[in-house]
């Protein structure tokens, strides 16, 4: 059927048959409810958003779009598709780091369950512990969280694997057992604890903690002694050229690197690992490095350094 858009002359019009002129007026009104309902669809849609009916509270509302949505044209200011994350070549393609932020937020809620005892292998140790705070309430736990997801951006732009043992998605925890197995599991190329100290003030500067040769029960760190400490020197080495901050003055001679054998996140450990103490967050001055976001993105970059050195990148 074809339609004339042009309206009918006086002569003509009055030749129409009453039931024409009817279904004419009919097909206008038509016309009009389908141009305007897509207006009111969408003025209905904002009236949920800005007054929330409906909606609930524990999730955002869900909005369910007309299913005849147009496709973009070559002339659409849509936003691209994100890139995909560059994939790793060379001595990186493949590898996998795990990061291991320390401590949980909610472990103070939940110090009966953390302070029950695991095997590490040459003895029993708590679970986990609380970690430190500033004495501004900064938590140590929302420290290491901030900077192990920084960390992760950057290893990640550079085409690695990383998997974090817990982004506080739990409500404490995850036991030293448990961390040193997601790390085993994962088969880890490297694998490192994000810590920061607790010590008296007056005491200032980051250290690398590592491994000692250990062998008893599920504890043999015989194989990652040595490129542990690899990995720590050269996290430790980026990290004071990238951050600004010097070796502990507390303890290390200088050195900035520990030796322990107490630890059941590294005795545990078949996958060579390190913990970094980044500052110590009852000095006043390192506090203020610790806290502030940009000295964090620093930190999360020179250990990325170390690691990506590490594993020949």
């Amino acid at each position: 059927m074809r339609y004339d858009d042009s309206p009918p002359s006086p002569e003509s019009a009055s030749s129409v048959s009453p039931d024409r002129r009817w279904f004419t007026r009919r097909s206008g009104l038509a016309v009009g409810a389908a141009v305007l309902a897509p207006t009111l669809l969408a003025g209905w849609v904002l009236v949920q958003l800005t007054t929330g009916a409906g909606a609930d509270d524990a999730r955002p509302p869900r909005i369910v779009m007309p299913a005849a949505a147009p496709s973009p044209t070559p002339s659409s200011s849509a936003a691209p598709a994100a890139p995909a994350a560059p994939q790793a070549k060379g001595p990186l393609a493949g590898k996998t780091v795990v990061i291991d932020p320390g401590h949980n937020t909610g472990n103070f809620k939940h110090t009966s369950e953390i302070d029950k005892k695991v095997d590490i292998g040459t003895n029993r140790k708590e679970c986990d512990t609380t970690g430190t705070t500033t004495n501004a309430g900064y938590m140590e736990a929302e420290f290491t969280l901030d900077v192990s997801r920084r960390l992760r951006t950057v290893l990640e732009a550079k085409g690695l694997k990383v998997v974090l043992t817990h982004e506080a998605d739990r409500a404490w925890g995850p036991c030293i057992d448990e961390r040193a197995r997601i790390g085993n599991e994962a088969a880890a190329d490297a694998v490192v604890s994000v810590h920061a100290d607790g010590v008296s003030s007056g005491n200032r500067g980051y250290h690398i903690i590592l491994p000692a040769k250990v062998k008893g029960g599920a504890a043999d760190t015989a194989k990652i002694v040595g490129p542990s400490r690899d990995l720590g020197e050269r996290i430790g080495s980026n990290f004071a050229r990238t951050t600004g901050s010097a070796p502990a003055n507390y303890l290390g001679s200088g050195t900035g690197l520990v030796v322990r054998d107490d630890l059941g996140g590294l005795n545990l450990s078949t996958r060579p690992k390190v913990f970094i103490e980044c500052g110590n967050m009852r000095d006043a001055k390192d506090a203020a490095l610790l806290t502030s976001p940009e000295w964090r993105q620093k930190a999360a970059q020179g250990i990325a350094d170390g690691i990506v050195g590490f594993l020949g990148g």
